[in-house]
């Protein structure tokens, strides 16, 4: 649930055209894609607020059919928009933040692969870490996903292919001599770790 009203109000603005329903039955889903993407789950949070925000100036012009999209989008664009703003900012300090300092309770070996995780998607570039998570996490096709990026199939396609094969290749989650799985994360190409919370495992990547 975010932690204020999407819409700045204590409660549900009158006329807004669904979107409070919109927005806090969405907040879960939003919250858990921004994380994958930002590594962090304040920073997911503010990403998502920031989106939903932006979204809210121009709710009654889109087309109902087509607000995942709409918001999807948004949400991509301005997380791509932070990544600029902190490379901006990194060249300005001797020392890089640690996005994956922050972790949630719970078990130890769920915290270590779910670091593992954002570890190596935060080392793939923002495109081809949006293409993983929007392809085997929002479980979209290839065709939705490059609507929502605004680009081609073929453009999708390769960015997979790249991305999945930087993620085979990632020491947290290469796997270990002699057991065939992951460095402790149980991370398969194109599969979430199976005791992740709150990351489900993608039904499968759909064409």
């Amino acid at each position: 649930m975010p932690h204020e009203s999407a819409t700045g109000d204590d409660g549900p603005a009158a006329g807004d055209d669904g979107f409070t329903g919109f927005a806090v039955a969405a907040w879960p889903r939003l919250v858990r894609t921004a994380q994958l993407l930002t590594g962090d789950f304040h920073e997911a949070e503010d990403l998502v607020q920031t989106t939903l925000a932006k979204v809210y100036g121009r709710w009654r012009r889109v087309p109902r059919d087509e607000v995942d999209l709409y918001v999807r989008r948004a949400l991509i664009n301005n997380n791509l928009s932070r990544i600029r703003r902190k490379r901006v900012a990194h060249l300005l300090t001797p020392v890089l933040p640690d996005s994956l300092r922050h972790t949630s309770g719970g078990h130890a070996e769920t915290v270590e692969q779910r670091t593992a995780l954002f570890a190596a998607l935060a080392d793939l570039t923002p495109r081809q870490r949006a293409v993983v998570v929007l392809r085997y996490w929002e479980d979209l096709t290839e065709t939705e996903t490059a609507r929502v990026l605004d680009c081609s199939v073929g453009t999708v396609k390769s960015h997979a292919r790249r991305g999945l094969t930087a993620l085979r290749a990632h020491p947290r989650l290469a796997p270990a001599p002699g057991t065939g799985t992951g460095t402790g994360t149980g991370t398969d190409v194109g599969q979430a770790p199976a005791s992740a919370p709150p990351f489900p495992a993608p039904s499968g990547a759909r064409r």
